[in-house]
């Protein structure tokens, strides 16, 4: 049974190298699942690949499994990558409004703040990987 704080995909173990995993799974829109799928061009299932580190060398390839990821790691990527984003484009376009008077620069200005605030972010991408991880583990079929 699935918690309701967590997201599940199943898998197929596509490659194993070095603790890495990597894992194949079908990722299905709400709608393709739909009676009338075939009529409608909404309908979406394409096939991503996600690696997993994992050391205890008890999967092995071809085998299926259950990855899980926290729902409330979802929420906080959203932050880092949408809503702090957005939040200080806004402060930095009042703020250089409220200095230079001037549209233009205050647009400019507001703008030229992405690329620190995201390459400060890649600065983070070893321990920002580690946060945002998949956990794998066996389907056992009864």
């Amino acid at each position: 049974m699935s918690n309701p704080k967590q997201i599940d995909h199943e898998g197929t173990i596509l490659e194993i190298k070095d603790g890495k995993i990597t894992v194949g799974i079908v990722n299905v829109s709400a709608c393709a699942g739909c009676h009338a799928k075939g009529a409608c061009t909404m309908s979406d299932m394409k096939e991503k690949s996600i690696d997993v580190i994992d050391y205890s060398n008890k999967y092995s390839v071809g085998e299926k499994v259950k990855l899980t990821y926290r729902e409330s790691l979802g929420w906080f990527a959203l932050m880092l990558a949408y809503v702090i984003p957005f939040v200080l484009v806004l402060l930095v376009l009042f703020i250089a409004t409220a200095f230079t008077n001037d549209e233009l620069i205050s647009g400019l200005l507001s703008l030229a703040i992405l690329p620190p605030y995201y390459i400060i972010l890649s600065f983070f991408k070893g321990r920002l990987k580690k946060t945002f991880s998949f956990t794998i583990e066996k389907i056992v079929n009864i």
